[in-house]
């Protein structure tokens, strides 16, 4: 007898499906009558609220986010929780109008990462009693990743350098800072450490280890060659001695001319020289005693 096989669903020729080849459908298991409780539905066996801050890469008074314990495929996934142990439909209205804030704000947050296309945000609710709401951020021009599979993709794709993803954690840790609350999470610090040996090499070890150099024999000077050098400085010197007799007179001829009436002195008249003959006029003073001038 033929085994009554459903057929496969349109949505495994998605190109966003991430499997292809031969594939069945499981066959569906039959429903229970009392659903077995979730993790944390009693508050003392509740993970989310025995963690400590210190796992959390941003903390408020009412609010907590924290990420994965490494990274994965996909450039950021993180987790919004309330500090109350409730879950969504226990909210009271204030939690409830402060999760639709907190929900924009950090998906504008992971958003402005670089790389980062679109942040699918996600609540299921059947693992954990503790309201949490993931935040997946899908790599800018994957579109293959776009949609229902993108959280199936995270854990195919190879996973991104632990160094970006802790700068990406700092990042929207910072960004929500910015809005109150504190930030844990910090970038990754330089890993620097100094040699245990320093190699020193002595130049002048070197420069004494280079055999020296034979002088090279210097060619013999030829008659004719002796005369021309002789020449030449003989001009050469005649050149120089007429260019300092030209700059004397330019200095004798450019020098001023100065006149100057000591203090206590006061000027009576002028005695003209002969000016014809070149003699600069000269002042005939007489001293005068300031006590008595006054």
């Amino acid at each position: 007898m033929a085994e009554n096989i459903p057929p496969l669903p349109n949505f495994t020729r998605w190109p966003s499906f991430p499997f292809e080849g031969e594939m069945r459908v499981k066959p569906l298991a039959a429903p229970v009558e009392v659903e077995p409780p979730r993790s944390g539905e009693d508050a003392a066996d509740c993970v989310a609220c025995d963690t400590p801050d210190e796992s959390y890469i941003w903390i408020s008074e009412r609010w907590r986010v924290r990420a994965m314990d490494r990274p994965t495929g996909l450039p950021m996934v993180l987790i919004l929780e309330c500090r109350s142990h409730l879950d969504i439909g226990d909210l009271p209205n204030l939690l409830a109008a402060e999760l639709g804030v907190m929900t924009v704000r950090l998906e504008r947050a992971i958003r402005s990462l670089d790389g980062v296309a679109r942040v699918h945000v996600n609540r299921w609710g059947d693992g954990s009693a503790h309201l949490h709401m993931w935040f997946l951020a899908r790599p800018y021009g994957r579109l293959q990743l776009r949609g229902t599979f993108l959280t199936l993709w995270d854990d195919i794709l190879p996973v991104i350098p632990e160094q970006q993803w802790r700068e990406n954690l700092a990042l929207v840790a910072a960004w929500l800072a910015d809005f109150g609350g504190t930030a844990i999470a910090e970038p990754p610090h330089i890993q620097w450490e100094s040699p245990s040996t320093l190699n020193y090499t002595d130049n002048t070890d070197a420069a004494v280890s280079q055999p020296e150099q034979p002088e090279q024999p210097q060619r013999p000077e030829q008659p004719g060659q002796r005369d021309q050098r002789d020449q030449r400085d003989q001009r050469d010197q005649r050149d120089q001695r007429d260019q300092r007799d030209q700059r004397d007179q330019r200095d004798q001829r450019d020098q001023p001319t100065r006149y100057s009436t000591p203090i206590g002195e006061e000027t009576t008249g002028l005695h003209a020289g002969n000016t014809s003959d070149g003699v600069i006029p000269t002042q005939r003073t007489a001293v005068t005693d300031p006590a008595t001038s006054l």
